[in-house]
């Protein structure tokens, strides 16, 4: 039994294939939860602190800050702060709610559309790390959501401008490359710039994924890491999606483009010669836990990618497909099995639902699920599935009972609410986690 359940986890768990769905799920959320991947990957002994496979004399340092954004993040720095002890001198995060760690300033921002308290965050932490010298380490905890939350508009760019060309960004249905490519150009604190402003300090990144192929310079948008798009990239991104972006951000970023204002940091800036970085969870994490439980109730496993992306409702199909191919010749796996995939999916907004790939995927599965012997689970890791208020969804051949009703809903992007009002919606609350999606086919 997992630490982590889900919340109404006794009314959907109806037959053998919807239980064993559920066990891989909450093995693959609680595999990646910061309680156990801080715990596995960083120890204090000495006055050294081992972070992965890189090792800080702590004598070396007067102060030791601890500043970050991200879902996962209040939960990471709950952890980290609970290895230091005493050393931690002071920080500053940026989570969607509010945690308590003695010396360290928490701030909850907004996400996926940033608000004030997340800019207020964000200054924060720049003003924190603006006082550093060499005599610092600067831990900086960097989790998905981290882009939204750790908010800090560039010269000339205010919040509101920051949320109108987010809000176009995810009803036009961009991919987080392109979505972060606009951010950073549009930010204070991303593309390298929080490094830039804590450097000549030493600044160790600790990451949990949520980025299909584990790019750092898209991860909460790459505050300490080198970035290699350009003003150019952003603009490109925003034609080629027809968003309508406020006058101000496009001010910011053709200026950017013509070179009146700095560009971001790519990998030749000295600044990051004082640093490392460490993943200390991705989408693979949970998909291996989730795999182990499926062998260990004696089923074949097929791992499909922990990169998948695209339109839910595109991908819903080719799983499905995948899943005919299974039952009707035994290829690529035979039944009983459990196809797995993670990644980040997304969803094009026409109609006046709550979105949410995970809900998407899992009602536009149901819709191609023709016969018995297919159940399908998918859920954000982080327990919120776009803006609803759903993880994700569990369906199966009896899901559906009014093809027409559900095919309205998936017109009208609103999954979510047909799955709660058909007993498919998986509801968890914030997990403390986030490793993007988790897809689980279990095949009878």
């Amino acid at each position: 039994m997992t630490a982590f359940s889900i919340a109404n986890r006794e009314e959907l768990a109806t037959t053998p294939a919807r239980d064993l769905a559920l066990d891989c799920v909450e093995a693959g959320v609680e595999a990646a939860h910061p309680r156990q991947v801080v715990r596995s990957s960083v120890s204090l002994a000495d006055e050294r602190l081992t972070v992965g496979d890189a090792t800080h004399d702590l004598s070396a340092y007067e102060e030791i800050l601890l500043v970050g954004g991200g879902k996962a993040t209040g939960t990471v720095a709950t952890v980290l702060a609970e290895v230091l002890g005493d050393r931690l001198t002071g920080g500053a995060i940026v989570t969607p709610e509010s945690v308590s760690i003695p010396g360290v300033e928490s701030f909850e921002g907004g996400h996926p559309v940033p608000n004030r308290e997340g800019v207020a965050g964000a200054r924060r932490v720049l003003e924190l790390v603006d006082g550093t010298d060499e005599e610092t380490l600067v831990l900086a905890v960097i989790t998905g959501g981290g882009s939204a939350l750790m908010a800090a508009p560039a010269q000339g760019v205010e919040l509101e401008d920051i949320k109108a060309v987010t809000d176009a960004m995810l009803e036009a249905g961009m991919e987080i490359h392109d979505i972060n490519a606009v951010r950073k150009h549009v930010s204070a604190i991303k593309g390298g710039n929080l490094a830039r402003r804590a450097a000549p300090a030493a600044v160790c990144t600790l990451v949990t994924s949520d980025v299909v192929d584990n790019d750092l310079s898209v991860e909460a948008s790459g505050p300490t890491v080198p970035d290699d798009s350009t003003y150019g990239d952003a603009i490109d991104a925003l034609d080629r999606h027809g968003v309508d972006a406020p006058p101000a951000v496009w001010t910011r970023l053709e200026a950017g483009a013509a070179g009146d204002v700095p560009e971001t940091l790519d990998a030749s800036d000295p600044t990051f010669e004082g640093t490392d970085t460490h993943i200390l969870a991705d989408g693979m994490t949970a998909l291996r836990a989730a795999r182990e439980v499926a062998e260990e109730a004696g089923y074949r496993t097929l791992v499909l990618s922990s990169r998948l992306r695209g339109e839910a409702r595109e991908a819903a199909k080719v799983h499905a497909g995948v899943a005919e191919e299974c039952h009707a010749t035994g290829t690529p796996v035979e039944p009983p099995a459990v196809v797995l995939s993670g990644g980040e999916l997304t969803v094009t907004v026409r109609g006046d639902g709550s979105g949410g790939p995970s809900t998407e995927f899992a009602l536009a599965s149901a819709l191609e699920i023709e016969e018995p012997g297919t159940t399908v689970a998918a859920i954000d890791t982080d327990g919120i599935d776009g803006h609803a208020d759903a993880a994700g969804g569990l369906v199966d051949a009896d899901t559906v009972t009014d093809v027409g009703e559900a095919r309205a809903a998936l017109a009208d992007t609103d999954a979510g609410t047909y799955l709660r009002e058909h007993g498919g919606a998986v509801v968890t609350g914030p997990t403390g986690t986030n490793v993007n999606d988790l897809r689980v086919v279990v095949l009878e």
